[in-house]
C-alpha cells in the first residue's frame, strides 16, 4: 500500500512539473500545416511571437501577430482558434453554413473570432454576439 501511495505521489509530482510548459519557438518550427495556414491567410501579417505549449498529454501552438491577431493550432498544425481584433476572420476559414447564417441573421456583423473542436464551432461577432454551432452546423447557443 505504501508503494502505491508513493507511486501516485510521484506521478502527480511529475505531471505538475510537466504541466504548462510554454516555450518560444520560430515560425519554421511550427507543424507544416500551421505554416501553410499562416502563409495562405496571414501572409501580410508580421509575427510577434510563436510558442509551443506542452502539457502531460497535449501539445499546442500559439502565434501572435504584431497587429494583435492570434492563431492557435493543435499538435498536428490544424487551427483550433482564429482571433482577428482589427479585421474579420478570412472567409475561406469559416464553414459555408456558418457564413450563410451570419449573413442572413446579422448582415451588418463581421466574424472576429472562430474556435473549433471536434464537436462544435463558436464564433464571436463584431456586434458582440457569441454563437455556438454543433457539428451539423445547427445553432446550439447564443450569448450577447
Amino acid at each position: 500500500m505504501k508503494k502505491l501511495i508513493l507511486l501516485l505521489v510521484c506521478v502527480f509530482t511529475a505531471s505538475m512539473a510537466m504541466a504548462d510548459n510554454d516555450k518560444p519557438i520560430q515560425v519554421n518550427q511550427l507543424p507544416a500545416k500551421a505554416q501553410t495556414f499562416i502563409s495562405t491567410y496571414f501572409k501580410n501579417s508580421k509575427v510577434a511571437m510563436a510558442k509551443q505549449e506542452s502539457e502531460l498529454f497535449y501539445k499546442s501552438y500559439d502565434v501572435i501577430f504584431t497587429n494583435g491577431e492570434k492563431l492557435e493550432f493543435d499538435k498536428d498544425g490544424e487551427w483550433t482558434e482564429v482571433q482577428c481584433r482589427q479585421s474579420e476572420v478570412p472567409s475561406p476559414i469559416v464553414p459555408g453554413a456558418i457564413s450563410s447564417y451570419v449573413k442572413t441573421n446579422y448582415p451588418d456583423a463581421k466574424i472576429l473570432e472562430i474556435e473549433r473542436d471536434k464537436k462544435e464551432y463558436e464564433i464571436k461577432l463584431s456586434n458582440r454576439w457569441e454563437i455556438k454551432f454543433d457539428s451539423q452546423m445547427r445553432v446550439i447557443d447564443i450569448d450577447n
